[in-house]
């Protein structure tokens, strides 16, 4: 009797679960405040957060300051950008290093 394969995406759709990611990187001229007040505004953070996420990019060089989906983050990081942050937006989670 002959089987029927059947691809195992076929009989499971995959679910859009794509999380997306902003990271920002230090710089020698935004302050402290800048960039604290720019993640207020760009991702709607509380203080303590953009504080938080502030201090980690300043001893660390770069962080992650906020999840979405990918038009979010293009427009989080667009806002971020306005007072000259480098902001990059990237998958959340390499896929092929989760394969």
């Amino acid at each position: 009797m002959a089987q029927i394969l059947i691809e195992k995406s076929k009989i499971q759709p995959k679910i859009a679960t794509e999380r997306w990611k902003v990271v920002i990187y230090n710089n020698d001229y935004n302050t402290f405040d800048e960039v604290m007040n720019i993640l207020m505004k760009a991702t709607s953070c509380d203080l303590q957060e953009a504080y938080i996420e502030a201090w980690e990019t300043h001893q660390y060089g770069k962080a992650a300051v906020h999840y979405s989906s990918k038009d979010q983050c293009e427009e989080a990081a667009n806002v971020i950008r306005q007072i000259g942050i480098r902001a990059e937006v990237s998958k959340e989670w390499d896929e092929d290093a989760t394969s």
